[in-house]
């Protein structure tokens, strides 16, 4: 028996999807484990206005746990995908006391030395990008993994509590084991370059190139004369961003884990240029890109088989997989890759090992958090292990 146990449920009323969520947390439970201290909860934004009230509830059900999470367009526990319904997932795991701690805005670490740490965002946040930065600083290993909440109402966040906007989420101990990795679903259409002049979200020269006639040249366009041809594939088409000083931008074809993907989000004729939704400084490297299902499939069974592999990494203790928290784009998810919750049914099966599924929850967010960076299209997967 493991000491992650999921639950998870559609329903239009948030206390029946509660009551049959929680039944499965507590079928689950095996005499002689030590009770459940640390849980997450992910429901889908039909649910946003009672917030409140399930919160309380979780805390009534399980005093003494405390709780992290927040809303989504989409949630997921499992091989199972919620798009567009009513729904929510439960993940509780007893982790040992002091080796974490609850924080938001209005509470900050005070207790524990976070060598790394989940974070939930609000999109709407002022600065967001400089405050993902200083949480990074603020833990010892500079990994954050989580995502921003997504809502067609209210953008709410729970951590011990029920918050919008700023972060909040919880801070990891060093004694805990995390693995984690990130999958990209863009395929780059040309090479990397280096941006030589820009300003400030406009990209002018690449390699010293004029960065319009690049982009069309990538995309095997002549010239902006044909909209009918031209417009389709620009629509497409995203650009993949590096910094000047991170290493290895692309490995076999795919981008690496450095790599933010961006909308284009217009052309400026006049200079040659390529506007981007980022703020870009001379030095960064960058790729146009096309998203693309195939490659992002087989990206995402890469980093589970990197992941299952770094479990059973020579020269340590055998790990074993004990829980994991996936965040995805709200862009991905089954639609994208072939069929009804079929991007966590490839999680599940690439992750699972010896027959057995990784207890497993998460999200569909409107932006992941890995790193210090703050990415798009991508899926974050993280792994909570222990020696077998």
């Amino acid at each position: 028996m493991s000491d992650f146990l999921v639950g998870h449920a559609a329903h239009p009323d948030w206390r029946e999807a509660l009551a049959q969520a929680a039944a499965q947390v507590d079928a689950g439970r095996a005499p002689g484990v030590a009770p459940p201290t640390l849980g997450w909860v992910y429901f889908s934004d039909h649910f946003a206005a009672q917030a409140q009230a399930l919160h309380a509830a979780l805390a009534q059900r399980w005093p003494g746990v405390a709780w992290v999470g927040c809303v989504g367009v989409g949630v997921c526990a499992g091989g199972v995908e919620y798009l567009d319904e009513p729904a929510l997932v439960l993940m509780l795991a007893a982790l040992p006391a002091g080796s974490f701690e609850v924080f938001s805005g209005a509470h900050m670490l005070q207790h524990l030395e976070p060598f790394s740490a989940l974070v939930h965002a609000d999109a709407a946040t002022p600065d967001l990008a400089e405050l993902i930065a200083e949480m990074s600083e603020r833990t010892v290993s500079g990994y954050l993994f989580g995502g921003l909440a997504s809502s067609r109402g209210a953008s709410v966040q729970i951590a011990d509590g029920v918050w919008q906007g700023g972060l909040s989420g919880v801070a990891f101990a060093r004694e805990l084991t995390l693995v984690s990795r990130v999958t990209q679903g863009c395929q780059p259409v040309g090479p990397t370059r280096r941006i030589t002049a820009c300003e400030r979200h406009v990209v002018t020269e690449l390699d010293g190139e004029p960065a319009l006639p690049c982009l069309l040249r990538d995309l095997g366009l002549r010239d902006l004369l044909e909209p009918r041809t031209a417009l389709p594939r620009l629509r497409a088409t995203l650009a993949g961003l590096t910094d000047a000083n991170a290493s290895a931008v692309l490995r076999a074809g795919q981008f690496g884990a450095d790599t933010r993907v961006r909308h284009l989000v217009g052309l400026d004729p006049a200079r040659q240029g390529v506007a981007v939704a980022e703020r870009l400084q001379p030095g960064m490297r960058l790729a146009f890109c096309e998203r693309d299902a195939p490659a992002a499939r087989r990206d995402l069974v890469r980093i589970c088989s990197e992941l299952r592999e770094e479990l059973d990494a020579p020269g340590g203790p055998p790990l074993r997989a004990r829980g994991a928290v996936y965040i995805s784009c709200s862009g991905r998810g089954g639609p994208h890759f072939g069929g009804p919750s079929a991007e966590l049914k490839i999680v599940q099966h690439a992750l699972g090992t010896e027959g057995k599924n990784v207890p497993l929850v998460g999200f569909f967010a409107n932006g992941e958090i890995a790193r210090h960076h703050l990415y798009g299209y991508t899926g974050v997967l993280t792994v909570f292990a222990a020696e077998r």
